[in-house]
């Protein structure tokens, strides 16, 4: 069933997320040839070159052809999912399809990729994003690396009496290794607020009161569920843009994606070399 069929799958609470996912993991198998993926990258704005670099793409498709996802609806996303033979000879499953939570169709929907990765095998979740920078040294076009997030959005991916450890959610072993291929590359806690809307200059100065260095609406929902599903998680993200109130401009979409565009080149090749050591 493509997931834009008016019956989605997540419309029945009573449904079994983790057979859907199931299900979409056996779906990829099908269409890609590969019984197990071992590694899984979700690419945000700025971040879809990567794709390219990483190693030699066997097959690829519409997300939206597989149980449970959907058309992308924001742009930048490119709605495909690829199958990538790294230079290692492992596989490297490309998630292009992104939910956000503030698409207002659950977190079920949000996680589902993430929890279909699980499925098929892989054991490393890397997730990019673009995202808003509270460090004034940041310029648009940095990457940075997530260290801790601090989730606004009200929402967990969890369900029940599910009780997960995140103390080391993301996870130091593979920022060790990121910071191996680029030791300039700098760190901080990512602030997931629901959207879609920019934030406002007081709430930023509240996510820098909280102990937040980075701001966006996506990541922290994923990276609950990945570690829900026994995958170290690896985030990083492209400063897009300096956050509100310590950018002396209005905040623009636009702006935020040709910022994006104009970093990829460095930022997806850096991707890839972290790609081959893991």
């Amino acid at each position: 069933m493509a997931s834009d069929d008016a019956a989605h799958p997540f419309d029945d609470p009573a449904a079994d997320p983790f057979e859907i996912a199931r299900i979409a993991a056996e779906q990829i198998a099908e269409r890609t040839g590969v019984d197990r993926h071992d590694i899984a990258l979700t690419l945000g704005s700025g971040w879809g070159r990567a794709a390219d670099l990483i190693g030699e793409t066997t097959a690829s498709f519409p997300a939206a052809e597989v149980l449970g996802f959907s058309r992308p609806r924001v742009v930048g996303h490119v709605g495909t999912i690829r199958s990538v033979l790294l230079p290692t000879g492992k596989r490297a499953l490309v998630i292009g399809a992104r939910t956000h939570y503030y698409e207002g169709t659950g977190v079920r929907r949000v996680v589902h990729s993430v929890r279909t990765a699980a499925a098929t095998g892989a054991k490393v979740m890397i997730l990019t994003n673009g995202a808003g920078g509270l460090k004034r040294e940041w310029a648009p076009g940095t990457p940075v690396l997530i260290s801790d997030h601090i989730n606004l959005t009200g929402a967990s991916p969890l369900e029940g009496a599910t009780f997960v450890d995140l103390t080391d959610l993301y996870a130091r072993r593979l920022r060790d290794i990121a910071r191996e291929v680029d030791p300039s590359l700098d760190e901080g806690v990512y602030v997931q607020f629901h959207g879609p809307n920019y934030e406002t200059p007081a709430e930023v100065r509240m996510a820098g009161v909280m102990g937040g260095h980075i701001v966006g609406m996506s990541t922290a929902l994923e990276a609950i569920a990945a570690r829900h599903s026994g995958m170290e998680v690896l985030g990083m993200s492209l400063i897009t843009n300096p956050a509100a109130g310590i950018s002396p401009v209005p905040l623009d979409h636009e702006e935020v994606l040709a910022a994006g565009a104009a970093a990829e080149p460095v930022i997806s090749g850096l991707l890839a070399r972290v790609v081959e050591r893991l």
